[in-house]
């Protein structure tokens, strides 16, 4: 967020939403974000930076009593500052729903050529794969292509748990660093070990960010991003089943099972490169 002025800068753990009710009771217009692993407030005006911040002073120290009223509200603008703190994994959601769009209505498939790893034509009811060249984007974006709902249902859901939390922390700039490393790492581990072929999808990206999360967070565990134990090993379980060739046998179609672990392998090093840093810079 550019506009406003700077009041607080605080700790994510510290809630401030009995606060923010106070401000809004004293019609203080304000803003509350996330930004780097701390919560940022900003006062509209600059003449209310310095009374904010005497009111949280004398709020820690106990001098002021704030008594938080419930009302809808604030939750209605906790929902949209976590919407506006993610525009990367937003921007991510969108390009892979319009992926899904192109499948799903049988667009051309010179349109879904453009988005392969490799391009290809169909000649005489053959594919037929050509030589990738130049077309480096070809390295990213079948990320974007989604072949069912379940596909683009699920990688959704998992991609705005993880990668809105990650950038709400590591900010946007970071965020998409971290795709497109993730994303080329994955996309071409699959095709190395599978060889040309159409396939696509956001879990090599997914399992990524769940390999950064867990990592990152375990060496810098002030940021809040590592997930759950529960959700490591329903995930990590999901993957193991899937190398196994059960979800094939059952009849969800191939699984692109070198994405998964190129994704979670690279996540993890990225994780272990930007915690430690972190770890380092704050010695």
């Amino acid at each position: 967020m550019k506009d406003g002025y700077p009041a607080l800068r605080v700790g994510l753990e510290e809630d401030l939403l009995p606060l923010s009710v106070a401000l809004h009771q004293r019609g203080v217009g304000h803003r509350i974000y996330e930004e780097q692993g701390k919560q940022v407030l900003k006062v509209l005006d600059d003449a209310h930076v310095a009374p904010v911040a005497e009111l949280y002073r004398a709020w820690r120290a106990g001098e002021v009593d704030i008594t938080l009223e419930r009302s809808r509200t604030p939750a209605v603008r906790d929902g949209g500052l976590r919407w506006r703190g993610a525009p990367v994994t937003l921007l991510l959601l969108a390009l892979s729903l319009g992926g899904f769009l192109l499948v799903f209505f049988n667009a051309p498939l010179a349109w879904l050529s453009q988005l392969t790893f490799t391009p290809f034509e169909v000649h005489q009811g053959q594919i037929r794969f050509e030589s990738m060249g130049a077309q480096y984007w070809r390295l990213i974006t079948p990320a974007f292509l989604h072949f069912g709902w379940l596909h683009i249902v699920f990688n959704s859901l998992w991609l705005w748990e993880l990668g809105a939390r990650i950038e709400r922390v590591m900010g946007s700039l970071n965020m998409f660093g971290l795709f497109l490393v993730i994303a080329l790492v994955s996309n071409s581990a699959q095709y190395l070990f599978g060889g040309p072929g159409i396939f696509g999808g956001m879990s090599g990206v997914v399992y990524g960010l769940l390999g950064f999360a867990w990592v990152a967070g375990a060496l810098q565990p002030r940021w809040g991003i590592q997930p759950r134990p529960a959700i490591m090993l329903l995930m990590v379980g999901w993957l193991v089943v899937c190398i196994l060739g059960v979800v094939e046998v059952l009849g969800f179609g191939a699984i692109a099972n070198a994405a998964h672990v190129g994704g979670l392998l690279s996540g993890a090093v990225l994780g272990a490169l930007f915690g430690g840093l972190s770890r380092i810079s704050k010695a």
